[in-house]
Formats: structure tokens, sequence, C-alpha cells
């Protein structure tokens, strides 16, 4: 397998296909194609969250930025061997030496979707905690983030932003909102940046969750309280109809002019 840099348009289109999450991030620098006998099996991008300066210094205060990139979206074609996306990782992070200058690549493992991050741990990244958050999830089975919601609240004029869905909404909506893990991963670029984790406001470690680490809570349509569970409360679908337009604005181009 080799690495290519890829357009957007055709690496939005891969991971609308075969993520369980097909929003891809804005803030976007990066877009990686994994090839296998020049057949594009994989992507992986890089870049920040919605608050990157916010991410990095609540994690290292004298840093910024540009120090550090984030895993946007990592997905492989359901064909290949199990080890591929720890094959692609190796291979992102040799990139990343050779063309950044960043110290750390930080991701969250979702534990939302029952994912503890087993795929970083093979990689060797370090765990450092998780924090709890929530999301939405439609009938369906489409995972919906709360900023994407946002907007489409029926029935309300004058909308604010940071504006949830009331009980009644959700019930006309069909949603249930869903809290859970997110499980932190960082891999230090250099032995002195993984010196330099001492510094940090988390610990780093080994001591790597695994799926009884796992728990959720869900409030379904119609419930005022949430129930808890050590099982995942939903069946996940790639459906798009809540974030189909997100997924779009990556695609306004005709692919066929970037193959």
């Amino acid at each position: 397998m080799m690495l290519k840099t890829l357009n957007k348009f055709i690496a939005a289109d891969f991971i609308s296909k075969r993520h369980y999450s097909a929003v891809m991030p804005r803030l976007t620098k990066h877009f990686l194609g994994c090839f296998d006998n020049d057949k594009l099996v994989g992507v992986i991008t890089f870049g920040w969250g919605t608050r990157p300066k916010h991410t990095i210094q609540k994690l290292f205060p004298n840093l910024d930025t540009k120090d550090y990139f984030e895993i946007g979206k990592m997905c492989m074609d359901d064909k290949m061997p199990r080890n591929s996306e720890s094959q692609l990782l190796k291979l992102s992070i040799k990139w990343l030496k050779e063309n950044t200058s960043i110290k750390y690549l930080f991701t969250w493992a979702d534990g939302l979707v029952g994912k503890p991050g087993y795929v970083y741990q093979a990689a060797n990244f370090l765990y450092g905690g998780f924090s709890f958050t929530d999301t939405y999830v439609s009938k369906a089975g489409e995972k919906i983030h709360p900023r994407t919601i946002q907007g489409q609240i029926p029935n309300t004029k004058n909308r604010k932003v940071g504006m949830r869905p009331n009980p009644q909404q959700l019930k006309e909506l069909e949603l249930s909102r869903v809290k859970g893990k997110q499980f932190r991963y960082i891999y230090p670029m250099t032995k002195k940046d993984r010196k330099n984790l001492k510094k940090s406001t988390e610990i780093w470690s080994t001591k790597y969750p695994k799926h009884s680490d796992l728990k959720w809570k869900i409030k379904r349509p119609g419930e005022e309280k949430y129930t808890e569970t050590n099982k995942m409360p939903f069946n996940l679908s790639k459906e798009l109809v809540y974030n189909k337009k997100n997924v779009e604005l990556y695609k306004r181009g005709s692919l066929s002019e970037f193959l």
C-alpha cells in the first residue's frame, strides 16, 4: 500500500459511502488516499476540529494550532484485511514526519458508536482519558451533531445560537438524545515530543480502555429521563437525511473532472 495526496471531492465521496459519520470537518488541511495496486482503498484526513486552539491549549497550554493535527476522518474499504487501518496509520505518521513540522497527532476514539480505539492502541498511540459527549440519533440510526440539528428545529422562529430541541420537538422529529464516552489518543512525532508529554494537563499512558469501559445514556422521543446502559442503544446507519447538506458541500463540483 502507498499514500498519495487526494482531491477533497474524491476523499469526500469515498468517505460518504463507507464512514459511519459522513460529514467532513470544515477545517481539513490534508486529504490522503491509500492505494493498493493503484486502487483507492482508504482515506485519512488531517486538520482541526471546531475549536483548534482550545483543543491543543487545553492539553498543552504553551502550544498552538501549528503544533498539532487532528485526525478528521479515517476509513478503509470493507474488502481490505483487518489490519489495514493500522497500516494506513503507520504510513500516515511517516508522511506527517516528512511533510509537516507538527509535534503531535491527536484524535478521539468515538465511544458513542462503540469504538474504544483499538486501532490507535495497535499503532502505539498513548491514551489520555475520556470525556462524555452527546449527539442525536434519528429513528433510522443516523448520527446527528447538535450543531447540525440546530438549523432544523421545527416551528421555531428567531432560533438562538446553541439552541437545542425541546422534548416536544424531539418527539416530532423522532430523535433520541444519546450521551457516551470519547477517548483521547495522541502520537508524539519525536522522542523530544514524547518527553514533553509531562507538560500536558492530561496523563498519557498505555492503560488503554476496552469494550467493558463503554457506557451510554439515552433519552428516547417522549421520555423525560435518560436510561443508562452498557450496550450501544441504537443501530447505526449510513443514511443521510439531516447530514446530507453538509456532505454535499464537498460534492458541488463534478467528481469526474478530478478522477
